[in-house]
């Protein structure tokens, strides 16, 4: 058994190796708290949460730190806007940020640092990459020499002479435009901390060197986020982590974005959609499916009509579980996954291929119902629920537990009542031998997207 990874810095799928036998370690850049998070925010948490469970599955011991970027430009700016503290927005989004993760079955991290509470490591790791020339103090300003640096630049693949780095309001005294600030000197009215440099806040990259370094050390397995923070930020945090003298990452790993109309999602565009506003919508193990099945480098087009999908595609999943419960009673997820599941998890989380798998195991499952094998369709169901707990999917477990919101079960019961009194009268219209019109009243049903089964206990309807 080997794990493949496409990494980023080599461009090619690599067997994964762990540095230290039997164990992985990931750091995740996290959320930036300055509003709600859209379902692209979410996507990231959401991929790396199957790549964390698939570790886990494969026998490894996962340390997963995902931080929080707490301070920044933008937070700043609302805050002003709002009239409140810098921190309220920030711990009001963070909130919100962790309530998506919940509410759509991610796995808390390890550990959730906040770049606000590591301030005395930022101060260290400036200290010492000043000590060895890779960094200077310029006006309550600390940068980094990019040119002192010589594998800047190789994560993105561009050209020193080429770059246009981004640079924010009140970033004066540098020696060169490329060098990025690691350290903003204070502004009236703004958050700031003491430094041997003077009072001013992070920049926004130095807070993930730093934080990689406390709780993972000098060397780790894996650094994930979303394929915008190559450049620069991740750029930005090898140049940084590298010159204090750390290994860093030895594997990077990027998702790919959700897109409305080919464009990424993103407030600044005006075309973001709230996971708040999905969930009153949307079950949440649905929009998980919806967002978690697509292979993580590959972009999402966001539409109603692909959610309708999923959530059709779920339910077939969904229809089959019920069946084989009522017939045969709970059944334990196998100790193991299929083989063919197996091997496309392992090259490079290949969810489509082992979802794939997973409708076909389900398709196998109702041929067996069919027949009335009822030992068949107990097995294929044990191994249904496996693949889909890995995959945070499986709507048996205790996390799905009471996790359809109280407007979905209100519904579903809405529709169960009047369902069942259509049936109530086309089961009439069959006693009395008036087939045309039990058939048409099946007729549409079906066309209004019901499916109808009937059973030795009667009728049973679920979503076609």
């Amino acid at each position: 058994m080997t794990i493949r990874l496409y990494d980023t810095s080599a461009r090619q799928i690599r067997d994964f190796s762990p540095i230290v036998p039997g164990c992985v370690s990931i750091y995740l850049c996290g959320a930036t708290v300055q509003a709600a998070p859209h379902i692209g925010h979410i996507r990231s948490g959401l991929n790396f949460d199957i790549m964390r469970r698939w570790f886990t599955y494969r026998g490894y011991d996962v340390t997963f730190v995902r931080n929080v970027t707490d301070i920044d430009d933008k937070i700043i700016a609302k805050a002003a806007e709002q009239g409140r503290p810098w921190w309220s927005i920030g711990y009001e989004n963070e909130c919100a940020f962790n309530a998506a993760y919940d509410a759509l079955g991610c796995l808390r991290p390890t550990v959730e640092p906040r770049a606000t509470g590591h301030v005395p490591e930022m101060i260290e790791m400036m200290r010492g990459l000043i000590e060895r020339g890779h960094a200077y103090a310029a006006d309550g300003n600390v940068y980094f020499d990019v040119r002192s640096f010589p594998g800047y630049l190789s994560l993105s693949n561009q050209e020193l002479d080429n770059l246009l780095q981004p640079s924010g309001e009140g970033e004066t005294g540098k020696r060169d435009p490329r060098d990025f600030a690691m350290w903003k000197a204070a502004k009236q009215g703004e958050p700031s901390w003491e430094t041997p440099w003077g009072r001013g806040r992070p920049g926004w990259h130095l807070e993930c060197s730093a934080m990689a370094h406390k709780y993972l050390g000098e060397s780790f397995d894996i650094h994930g986020g979303g394929i915008d923070l190559i450049f620069p930020h991740h750029e930005n945090e090898i140049a940084q982590a590298k010159a204090f003298g750390d290994d860093f990452a030895a594997y990077w790993a990027h998702n790919a974005w959700v897109t409305i109309s080919g464009e990424k999602m993103a407030k600044s565009l005006g075309n973001s959609v709230l996971v708040s506003e999905m969930l009153k919508q949307w079950r949440p193990i649905v929009l998980r499916y919806y967002l978690g099945t697509p292979h993580y480098r590959s972009m999402i087009e966001y539409s109603p009509e692909a959610l309708r999908e999923a959530e059709s595609a779920f339910a077939r999943i969904e229809g089959f579980m019920q069946r084989v419960v009522e017939k045969a009673g709970p059944v334990e997820p196998a100790s193991e996954v299929p083989p063919a599941f197996a091997e496309a998890m392992d090259d490079d989380l290949g969810v489509p291929q082992a979802l794939a798998i997973v409708h076909t195991t389900v398709r196998q499952g109702n041929s067996a119902l069919t027949a009335d094998d009822k030992e068949s369709a107990v097995a294929r169901l044990a191994e249904v629920r496996a693949m889909l707990g890995v995959l945070g999917l499986d709507p048996l477990d205790e996390q799905w537990a009471g996790a359809a919101d109280s407007r979905g079960d209100d519904l579903h019961g809405v529709v169960d009542s009047l369902v069942r009194l259509v049936l109530e009268q086309r089961e009439a219209a069959r006693g009395r031998k008036d087939y045309a019109t039990a058939d048409a009243i099946r007729d549409q049903l079906q066309h209004s997207g019901l499916a109808i089964e009937d059973t030795p206990s009667g009728p049973r309807w679920s979503l076609s």
